[in-house]
């Protein structure tokens, strides 16, 4: 089968196409022929600055089909149209490749209208998003519909992968979506992800904004720049806010440390990987819920465009998810 693997830290370059033998499922695994496989910002990086121990297929998330079960697998599951999650974290197999092997649980069922491409799309953006979701004091562990009625969620970055699936789970579940953004286009994504209220910090107030349209203030913060976005939140949010962030634009920041007090805000890092386990297995059956009902969407009209590579240029498309690619860059893998 073909795969893209690399045995050094580097560019683009060090990933190269080449043959490997079929792998076959162990105890409580499934092997899925990949049909598609998603490119996030920490498979770069991984490639880039985490030395492998041996040879390494890139990539997390993916989609595909069950065509062979371990031990301890029902074989109903062959067949199976599923999205796939964390495939190479601490394992050497990513979905860079015809056929992956990988933990049963990480194997989960794709509706037959849900395209490959959307459950490529899900994994480490929509898990990251649904923990940022729940992570406020008293709850919901479990997002469904209704859960989040009545809060107000600010989405920082609305454009970005974990922005739309942020704004796209607050709506299913209830809540009041405001975004910020740094312009029209990314504007048109935010809203077309389905954000009640879009604010382009370059060309207004964004703090005076946000509190005219909640002047109560906000009760979750998806944070991707909390850095620079730091002195906006507290000045938004409502008592007993979280501050969920999930990325870095510097090594450090400074909180503001008395209306933080005076308001009691959480300051809350997420990071998908290291999420206990009853709270993954929450964000997947959540995720699975929403799939199902409709509520995650890919593609323009959805906020997220869809930017395809062949398997064989994987190096291209990490180096466009490097370089700050709008929309979720996928590879197709096998037809």
């Amino acid at each position: 089968m073909k795969a893209i693997t690399y045995t050094t830290i580097g560019s683009p370059d060090v990933l190269t196409l080449s043959e490997r033998p079929l792998p076959e499922p162990g105890h409580g695994e499934v092997r899925v022929r990949v049909r598609v496989s998603g490119v996030n910002p920490t498979d770069w990086k991984a490639r880039q600055h985490t030395a492998p121990d041996g040879e390494q297929v890139p990539n997390q998330d993916g989609a595909g089909v069950v065509d062979a079960v371990g031990s301890g697998v029902p074989e109903s599951r062959i067949g199976e149209r599923v999205w796939l999650w964390e495939a190479a974290y601490q394992r050497a197999d990513g979905t860079a490749q015809e056929y992956v092997t990988l933990p049963s649980r990480q194997a989960v069922a794709l509706p037959e209208h849900a395209s490959f491409d959307l459950g490529a799309s899900l994994g480490i953006p929509v898990l990251t998003a649904h923990r940022v979701l729940t992570v406020a004091d008293g709850g919901p562990q479990r997002l469904a519909v209704g859960a989040l009625d009545g809060r107000t969620v600010l989405v920082a970055g609305g454009a970005g992968a974990v922005g739309n699936a942020t704004i796209q789970l607050a709506r299913w579940a209830g809540a009041t979506v405001i975004t910020t953004v740094s312009g029209a286009e990314k504007a048109g994504l935010a809203k077309a992800a389905g954000a009640h209220h879009v604010v382009n910090y370059r060309e207004e107030d964004a703090a005076a904004e946000i509190r005219r349209i909640a002047p109560d203030g906000v009760h979750i913060v998806a944070e991707v720049a909390p850095a620079a976005n730091a002195e906006l939140d507290v000045a938004v949010v409502a008592p007993d806010a979280v501050v969920a962030f999930y990325a870095t634009d510097t090594s450090a920041f400074t909180v503001p440390i008395r209306p933080s007090m005076t308001h009691n805000i959480r300051w809350q890092g997420v990071l998908v990987y290291t999420v206990p386990r009853a709270a993954k297995d929450h964000a997947v059956a959540a995720v699975t819920a929403a799939v199902a009902d409709g509520a995650i969407r890919v593609g323009e009209d959805a906020g997220l465009p869809l930017h395809h590579f062949p398997l064989e240029r994987t190096g291209d498309a990490h180096a466009a998810v490097a370089a700050g690619a709008v929309g979720k860059v996928l590879i197709d893998v096998t037809e």
